[in-house]
């Protein structure tokens, strides 16, 4: 969890991510993954095109290649 930051607010509140991140219970993958997707979602609604939110995204994950970030956000549950 980096400065408190729940990326997963809308499902659990800020107490219980704490606890569960703490405890190491928590897929820090997924909900990486989860994350992105819902960003994605979030920048087309702003009627941004797919490849260039994919990008803007992208910078926020340097790490990960756009196909990686494709993959995740046009899989169900990032699977």
């Amino acid at each position: 969890m980096k400065n408190g930051f729940n990326p997963l607010v809308d499902l659990i509140d800020d107490e219980t991510y704490q606890i569960l991140s703490q405890l190491g219970l928590l897929n820090e993958i997924k909900v990486r993954d989860y994350s992105i997707q819902k960003e994605f979602r979030a920048l087309r609604k702003k009627k941004i095109s797919a490849g260039d939110a994919i990008e803007q995204i992208r910078n926020e994950y340097p790490y990960l290649q756009f196909d990686t970030i494709r993959k995740i956000v046009y899989t169900p549950n990032g699977n």
